[in-house]
């Protein structure tokens, strides 16, 4: 066909592939986009119609590139084709949206992100009064979240999960669960789901005897990119989806397995035959990102691991510089190093941007940026505050949450606390008012604005009147009229009020093509984009800026130079993952993902000290150790640099102190 030709053999055999379950360990940098789009394109020139393939991935923007690419393939042959995708969640998300009705499901249902389920489970624990308590410590609300997810996503009880994640609270297991069972009625009565309910729910309803066979049906073929990342829920969920047609196809890097602490396993790629009995396995070794000597470290590290890293690369582009390990005499000494090296690279044409400090953790970053900024080096740092994180934009998408589901609390309690004079109490007093378990609610507000003081109640009126709705009224025009409710409130509480509507002016936008205001909601409750304002700073002159990311970050995303720092125990790996051998792997597979980003250049850094206090005026420190992950095997790859004076004074210490004993040992036996 008209892509195979642009294939290497392995990614022609993965395009080409016509038998049943399928699994493609694809090494970093292998290619693996270009064969799972081939084999989209591939399918649909077969006769397959591109509406019957789904194609499942993790983050929206991988499946919008994914999507994209398969389109522009497509468009060749078949210009009206459009094939099935989006995220896990996404997909969940529109499956009960459409069924809603047959689930049991109120139909304008809210999602609740993170930080709103863990106010639930907070409101849960303060009822039971466990936050009250004051001679016991109990687990707060992010923990609880996290244990109650966890449970979920690795389908494990709840006490398993407690003895291997918080076992200092394992005599609390009993309590912790009665939470969480409060916590599912809850959401039930009030209309609500979080991420873990919409994957739940997808199984549910793919598990139904009429409407599992009817979802399942729909699709001659799923595909699964990044399969590594797959947890033990997501998994009866493909085998639901797949119980009557094995042709399912995963994509996936056991090597890159790094979210351990979402509930995924790379077990689920290595045992893919065990959930999805005779399938194929096709390896994508070839690497086109890096240099040999690159791909030599990341081989190295894959060879000291115990299982899996089943993808040796064998990189395209040739066999390269040597990667740098750079000992460096401690902190100061390192961020200087990497300065000099990033302005260095930048004289020799490697611009700004085309290079990236990775760390293990956000704050390991510290002394590098204030060097930067000393530098005049522009920086910018991955992770920062998301768009939907915003204070303005939650309570805009709260809004649109209360338009389709009355009975949402959690909203309520944060629109209403908008108000001038309205904290807590007042907007818990509303709330009981409006009597949210039951119907008609927006029709007790006579009865319960009389709760709000007399200067709220014209803006609250204001509100009420946007979210009652208008028959056959566009989604788009609702959206403007509760932007425009929301205003006056934005304007009374924040400075730069105008600079904040313009972000709104986005959400309304995003109503458009939305059948349901609640829907733009969950869309950008499970993966928002990001806001324009979260960049450090105004643009610099030459517009271009330093990357700093954390690994976790980076993965996925290539540079020409990366430079790794802390390569220490205790930092890389961090100490905080070495209780049991599975968190040891998994940074073993961070590091591999670190050192696989580079194009052209590696450079990773061992500190040989750390001061307690780097910018205190003493010198207490102490020394670390190099990195467990770099073995002989691993460090007889690099070229070994010294940066910084090696520590002389230790030796000059040895012989003055050596001189002054013998000259007192003189003195008394002489």
């Amino acid at each position: 066909m008209f892509v195979l030709d642009e294939l290497n053999p392995e990614q022609q055999a993965v395009a080409t592939f016509t038998g049943g379950p399928l699994r493609v360990v694809a090494g970093a940098g292998t290619g693996k986009t270009t064969a799972l789009t081939a084999r989209v394109a591939t399918l649909v020139g077969r006769g397959t119609r591109a509406e019957r393939i789904l194609l499942l991935t993790f983050t929206r923007r991988a499946a919008r590139q994914m999507l994209t690419r398969a389109q522009s393939l497509l468009e060749r042959d078949a210009p009206r084709a459009r094939v099935v995708g989006g995220t896990f969640h996404s997909v969940a998300h529109r499956t009960l949206r459409r069924h809603a009705t047959k689930l049991g499901l109120a139909e304008g249902f809210s999602v609740l992100d993170t930080a709103d389920a863990a106010d639930v489970l907070d409101l849960v624990r303060e009822a039971h009064g466990w936050a009250r308590q004051r001679g016991r410590r109990f687990p707060r609300k992010s923990t609880l979240l996290d244990l109650y997810s966890r449970a979920v996503n690795m389908q494990q009880p709840l006490s398993s999960v407690v003895e291997s994640v918080a076992p200092w609270c394992a005599d609390l297991v009993e309590p912790i669960g009665e939470i969480c069972r409060e916590y599912v009625a809850r959401k039930r009565t009030l209309g609500l789901l979080d991420f873990d309910d919409l994957l739940l729910w997808w199984r549910a309803a793919l598990s139904d005897e009429q409407l599992g066979k009817t979802l399942g049906a729909a699709f001659d073929h799923v595909l699964v990119d990044e399969y590594q990342d797959v947890n033990a829920l997501q998994v009866d969920v493909l085998q639901a989806l797949r119980a009557n047609d094995d042709r399912i196809t995963v994509v996936g890097d056991d090597s890159q397995a790094v979210y351990g602490f979402r509930a995924a396993s790379p077990r689920h790629l290595l045992d893919f035959a065990a959930a999805f009995p005779g399938a194929a396995t096709i390896v994508l070794h070839r690497n086109y990102r890096s240099t040999q000597a690159i791909c030599d470290v990341a081989n190295s590290i894959g060879a000291d691991a115990p299982e899996g890293f089943e993808a040796r690369l064998v990189a395209v582009r040739g066999a390269g510089a040597p990667p740098e390990l750079v000992s460096c005499r401690d902190e100061d000494a390192q961020v200087a190093a990497v300065c000099d090296r990033v302005l260095e690279q930048r004289e020799q044409g490697v611009r700004l941007r085309d290079q990236a400090v990775l760390v293990r953790a956000a704050h390991h970053s510290a002394l590098l940026e204030l060097e930067l900024s000393a530098r005049r080096v522009p920086f910018v740092k991955y992770g920062g505050l998301r768009f939907l994180e915003a204070a303005h934009v939650k309570d805009l998408i709260c809004l649109f949450r209360l338009a389709d589901n009355r009975r949402d609390e959690l909203a309520w309690f944060r629109v209403l606390q908008l108000l001038d004079g309205v904290g807590p109490a007042t907007a818990r007093r509303m709330i009981d008012a409006l009597v949210l378990d039951q119907q008609g609610v927006l029709e007790r507000w006579p009865e319960a604005r009389a709760c709000l003081p007399a200067t709220a109640r014209e803006r609250a009126d204001a509100l009420h009147a946007a979210l009652v709705g208008v028959p056959n009224e566009p989604v788009v025009v609702h959206a403007e009229r509760l932007r425009a409710a929301l205003v006056p409130l934005l304007e009374q509480r924040y400075d730069d009020a105008p600079a904040r509507c313009n972000d709104l002016d986005a959400l309304v936008e995003a109503a458009r093509n939305s059948r349901h205001l609640s829907d733009v909601a969950t869309e950008l409750t499970l993966e928002g984009p990001h806001s324009t304002g979260d960049l450090a700073g105004p643009p610099s002159i030459d517009e271009d800026w330093l990357v700093i990311s954390t690994v976790h970050s980076a993965k996925g995303l290539e540079w020409d130079a990366v430079h790794v720092l802390n390569a220490t125990d205790g930092n890389f790996p961090s100490d905080m993952a070495l209780t049991n051998s599975d968190g040891l792997e998994e940074e073993r597979r961070l590091f591999y993902v670190a050192t696989t980003r580079p194009r052209r250049a590696l450079h990773v850094y061992v500190p040989l000290r750390f001061h307690d206090r780097p910018r205190g005026r003493d010198d207490a420190h102490t020394y670390g150790q190099p990195s467990r992950f770099l073995s002989e095997r691993v460090t007889a790859c690099f070229d070994r640099t010294v940066s910084g004076p090696a520590e002389p004074d230790v030796a000059v210490a040895s012989g003055v102190a050596a001189n002054a004993v013998d000259l007192a040992l003189d003195a008394l036996f002489s």
